[in-house]
């Protein structure tokens, strides 16, 4: 075998040892016998919400045990092919074992990073909020633009994006816009996005032509899953209505209709417009839920937010990402060092590599290859 295939191979290997240990491999069938005997109980359905959550769990651990066994199987049959196209000096068969190798290796990895996926909340649907920084137009377009990248990602996922609050620049661009974007994964995959993002460009707005900075925020948090209990004291919210509009587009959905809900004891606001008042305060209501259940997540976690609020300084909030236009084209994470020259194909919504990246550090502060290496 050509050491550039057994390369490929160890790659291979890598994978699968860490999806072995994501998916605790030695107890995974007895888990699945475990499901499989709950299943079976005729009382089951009793409880349909309780029943749907233990079929979405028992879904995802024969999911993960098929993927292991399929990949685990398929370089094998690979490996075997190569060794008896090379004994019988057959070099299509060894290059078609080859091309399926390197194309294993990809799925491998891909696999490897979803299997990261497994927070508490990780699997939810996810809120998402832009909202533009101090240098009124500037801003405003940058979060225009940071919001259509989040919808252009969304939508290569195969994610439904839906548009809850949208308020307009006095210009241009936007001074703010939640979605809630639905799907597999989304929170999981989005997590790493909240903080502050820079953009460094010559500004369209300028007649000098100079070069500009521009800050806007992102933040994330999950939508919370009926079976997290979060406790909301009547007294303790303000509900405001009103009418606003926004510009819409064919990716999301927009009227005039309008709930606002403030949180006293942490200042919390959140928005939605939807068709009706009473709609609109249930979808605030759970947004709501998922800013607070947010913040519980947020100080579980207190030492790994202070370590990465310290690697940025953007005036006012936490610096997590660059993106460079001129005098030349980067795009750079500021937590993991992760970058990109292709600023079109990032703004495009090409952001699987930075968020890679930041899943791949375990709660350790490891790198994948360092996780691999132990």
């Amino acid at each position: 075998m050509r050491a550039e295939t057994q390369n490929i191979v160890t790659d291979i290997e890598k994978s699968l040892e860490l999806l072995a240990q994501r998916l605790d491999w030695e107890t995974a069938e007895f888990r699945l016998e475990e499901f499989n005997a709950r299943v079976e109980d005729p009382n089951l359905w009793d409880d349909a919400d309780a029943a749907q959550a233990l079929m979405r769990e028992r879904q995802m651990l024969v999911d993960a045990i098929d993927t292991y066994k399929s990949i685990k199987q398929e370089l094998a049959d690979n490996i075997e092919l190569i060794e008896l196209g090379e004994m019988e000096d057959d070099n299509d068969v060894v290059k078609d074992a080859e091309e399926a190798l390197v194309a294993l290796k990809e799925k491998a990895a891909e696999k490897e990073l979803e299997a990261l996926l497994d927070g508490e909340a990780d699997s939810n649907d996810t809120f998402l909020e832009i909202n533009a920084g101090a240098g009124g137009t500037e801003s405003c377009d940058w979060a225009s633009m940071l919001a259509r990248m989040y919808v252009r990602w969304a939508e290569k996922k195969g994610y439904k994006v839906e548009l809850q609050s949208e308020s307009a620049g006095d210009e241009a661009g936007i001074k703010s816009a939640a979605y809630k974007i639905s799907g597999h994964n989304a929170y999981g995959w989005l997590k790493s996005e909240s903080g502050v993002h820079r953009l460094v460009r010559i500004s369209p707005y300028d007649s000098a032509a100079k070069r500009h900075t521009s800050f806007s925020s992102v933040w994330v948090y999950p939508v919370v899953d009926d079976n997290i209990e979060i406790d909301v004291n009547p007294a303790d919210i303000r509900v405001d209505t009103y009418r606003s509009s926004g510009a819409g587009g064919q990716h999301v959905n927009t009227t005039d209709s309008a709930v606002r809900i403030t949180h006293i004891p942490t200042g919390i606001v959140v928005t939605s417009s939807e068709k009706s008042q009473h709609q609109n305060r249930d979808i605030a209501m759970k947004a709501l839920k998922s800013r607070l259940y947010q913040q519980e997540l947020d100080r579980r976690n207190a030492d790994i937010n202070a370590a990465h609020e310290a690697k940025g300084d953007a005036g006012w909030g936490n610096q997590i990402r660059s993106y460079v236009l001129q005098p030349y084209q980067m795009v750079k994470d500021l937590r993991t060092s992760h970058e990109t020259s292709d600023t079109k194909g990032v703004l495009d919504g090409d952001l699987d590599g930075f968020m890679a990246a930041t899943l791949a550090l375990n709660v350790a502060g490891k790198s994948r290859s360092e996780a691999q290496g132990d």
